[in-house]
């Protein structure tokens, strides 16, 4: 698991349950836009992942042995958005074999699972999945 990530799950970790929303809701507001050159295709429909409900787009790019990732999310779903946020920040510039690495139950690592409906909780796995799925293809 890339050094990020583990970082932003410790600071999770080490918080109560409010200051973890807080925390979340704060992730949301650091998504970096989606650049130019991939808001056609999110306009158009594609690489939207389907298993979750509110519109995630995701755009994976791999060069030098390292993956970046793009995303979009509606302003109107923050606390999709912020989990989508600490996914880019905690994932972007990682190899491929760290993305392999990231533990399929980060939604709870994060401690996210109790503040999270639990369809809004299978949405956010679906996200994290979708972008292990890609990285493994290459």
């Amino acid at each position: 698991m890339p050094a990020a990530l583990d970082d932003i799950i410790d600071t999770f970790q080490s918080v109560d349950r409010d200051t973890r929303l807080e925390l979340l809701l704060d992730f949301s507001k650091k998504l970096p836009p989606l650049p130019p050159e991939h808001r056609a295709a999110r306009d158009a429909g594609l690489n939207r992942v389907h298993e979750c409900m509110t519109p995630v787009f995701l755009f994976i790019e791999r060069g030098n042995g390292r993956v970046h990732l793009h995303a979009d999310v509606a302003d109107e779903a923050p606390t999709v958005k912020g989990f989508v946020s600490i996914l880019v920040q905690g994932l972007d510039g990682a190899t491929p074999a760290e993305v392999a690495a990231t533990p399929n139950d980060l939604v709870d690592r994060l401690g996210l699972a109790d503040l999270l409906r639990m369809n809004r909780a299978v949405g956010l796995a679906a996200v994290l999945a979708r972008i292990k799925r890609e990285v493994a293809v290459g």
